[in-house]
C-alpha cells in the first residue's frame, strides 16, 4: 500500500501512488522531516499529506532549508526538546519564518550515560526510555494534542533533537488515535534509522563535537529499533483498550479526537 513505500517517491511506484507526495522533506541540515499524511484507518479513512509533520531538530534550518519550507506554509511548531536542549541549541528560527512557536518539554533532560539502566539489548533499554518518557511527559503529549486543534494551526510540525524518541511517540499516539494500525505506525518509526544515517554523515562533515561525543554513549542512543515501539503500542494497548484509549486517560478529550479526525482524515 501507498502509506508502506520508502522516504522518497521513486519512478517504479504503482500507477495509483504516483501523485502522492514524497514522505521525506529534503533538506541540507535536518534530516528527518517527514509527512505523516497517506496512512489508512481502520474506519478506510486516510491521513491527510502535507498538514502535519514529524522532524528533527529545526534549529539546525539552513537558510536554503527554511526556503524549502516555505511552501508547506507551516503554521505551528511544537519543540518537544528539554530547556537545557533549547537554551544551548537554540530554537526554530520563527523571525525568518513566522509561526506559532510551543515548546514542550517532554523531559526536563535527557540522561546522561551513567543515569540510564544497564540492559543486555538495546532494545530493552528503549523499551525502559519509551515508558520514563511517557510517564513524566504523558500531560505535555496530551497538550500536544490540544495544540494541534488551535484554528488555524494546520500545517504543523513537532520535532526533538534526533526526530526518534520523544518524536516518535508523539507520532505513534496520534497516529494510533485516529485509528492508523500499529504495522504502520511501527513502518513509519522504522523510517528514522536512515535518518539518522543521514544525519551521522552530515555531521562527521559538518559538526564533528557531536561525533565524537557520540562515539562514548550506548548505541541505543541512536538506534530506532521497531521492536521497541510495537512493545510500547501492544503494552498501551493492553492497558486501556487502544492507543486512543490510552491518550484519553491522560487528559484528551473526546472533543479533541474528534477535531483531529476532522482536520487530520479524510
Amino acid at each position: 500500500m501507498c502509506s508502506r513505500y520508502p522516504e522518497t517517491v521513486t519512478a517504479d511506484m504503482l500507477a495509483d501512488c504516483e501523485s502522492e507526495p514524497a514522505r521525506l522533506v529534503a533538506l541540507e541540515a535536518v534530516h528527518n522531516f517527514r509527512d505523516l499524511g497517506g496512512y489508512a484507518t481502520a474506519d478506510g479513512r486516510t491521513t491527510r499529506w502535507r498538514v502535519l509533520f514529524r522532524a528533527d531538530g529545526l534549529y539546525r534550518l539552513t537558510p536554503a532549508d527554511v526556503e524549502a519550507l516555505a511552501p508547506l506554509g507551516l503554521h505551528t511548531v511544537i519543540d518537544l526538546r528539554s530547556d537545557p536542549e533549547l537554551n544551548e541549541r537554540g530554537r526554530f528560527p520563527v523571525d525568518a519564518h513566522p509561526v506559532v512557536f510551543h515548546h514542550l518539554p517532554v523531559m526536563d533532560a535527557t540522561w546522561s550515560p551513567d543515569e540510564r539502566p544497564k540492559y543486555d539489548r538495546d532494545e530493552d533499554f528503549l523499551i525502559w526510555a519509551y515508558g520514563e518518557m511517557l510517564e513524566v511527559g504523558a500531560p505535555r503529549f496530551a497538550k500536544a494534542f490540544e495544540l494541534l486543534t488551535e484554528p488555524d494551526a494546520l500545517p504543523a510540525v513537532f520535532h526533538c533533537a534526533a526526530g526518534k524518541d520523544r518524536t516518535g511517540l508523539l507520532a505513534a499516539l496520534l497516529l494510533g488515535s485516529l485509528g492508523v494500525s500499529h504495522d504502520d505506525i511501527v513502518d513509519d518509526y522504522a523510517l528514522t534509522a536512515a535518518g539518522m544515517e543521514r544525519f551521522r554523515v552530515w555531521a562527521e562533515r559538518e559538526w564533528p563535537e557531536w561525533t565524537t561525543r557520540m562515539a562514548s554513549m550506548p548505541p541505543a542512543f541512536a538506534m530506532a529499533l521497531p521492536e521497541a515501539m510495537r512493545h510500547m503500542l501492544d503494552r498501551l494497548s493492553g492497558e486501556h483498550g487502544s492507543i486512543r484509549g490510552y491518550v484519553k486517560s491522560i487528559g484528551v478529550s473526546d472533543a479533541t479526537l474528534e477535531a483531529l479526525e476532522s482536520l487530520l482524515l479524510h
